[in-house]
C-alpha cells in the first residue's frame, strides 16, 4: 500500500519559518482545501488541512507564497497520538509536503490591481479606436 495525498487549495495562514534544535527549517501551515460536492444549501464547504513542509521547499514556501495564494501540495498522511491537557487522548493529522507547486506568483501587497493589468495598446496614446464595420 502507499500513503500518498495530493492537494490543491489556499494557504489559510500567515508563514512562518521555524528551526529544529538541529537548525533544520520547517514550515507549519493551514491549507483551504474545497469539497468536490455541496452540502443541502448547495454551498461548498471547504475543509482546513494541516501541513508541514521542510528544508528549502519550506524556505522557499516562506519566501515566495503568503496567505490566500493557491497551491499544490503532494506529499503524506502523518498521525500521531498524544493526551491533552486533561487526560483525554487525541489524534492529530498532519501532510508531510514533499512535493510543492506554486499556482500563483506571491502578490506584492503596496500594488493595485491597475498596476497589474499591463494595457498592450499604452504606447500609442490615450485611446485606440478600432472599427468593427468590416464585420457586418
Amino acid at each position: 500500500m502507499y500513503n500518498k495525498i495530493t492537494l490543491i487549495g489556499r494557504i489559510s495562514n500567515d508563514l512562518e519559518l521555524r528551526y529544529t534544535n538541529s537548525n533544520k527549517p520547517n514550515c507549519r501551515f493551514c491549507l483551504a482545501v474545497n469539497r468536490t460536492y455541496t452540502n443541502v444549501e448547495g454551498e461548498r464547504e471547504t475543509d482546513f488541512i494541516t501541513c508541514r513542509v521542510w528544508g528549502k521547499q519550506a524556505e522557499n514556501l516562506v519566501e515566495y507564497q503568503k496567505k490566500g495564494n493557491l497551491i499544490l501540495v503532494e506529499g503524506s498522511l502523518a498521525v500521531s497520538n498524544y493526551e491533552d491537557a486533561e487526560g483525554n487522548r487525541r489524534t492529530a493529522y498532519e501532510v508531510m509536503a514533499n512535493n510543492i507547486q506554486y499556482l500563483e506568483k506571491k502578490k506584492d501587497e503596496t500594488t493595485t490591481k491597475e498596476e497589474n493589468t499591463s494595457d498592450p495598446f499604452a504606447e500609442y496614446g490615450e485611446t485606440v479606436e478600432i472599427d468593427d464595420g468590416f464585420l457586418d
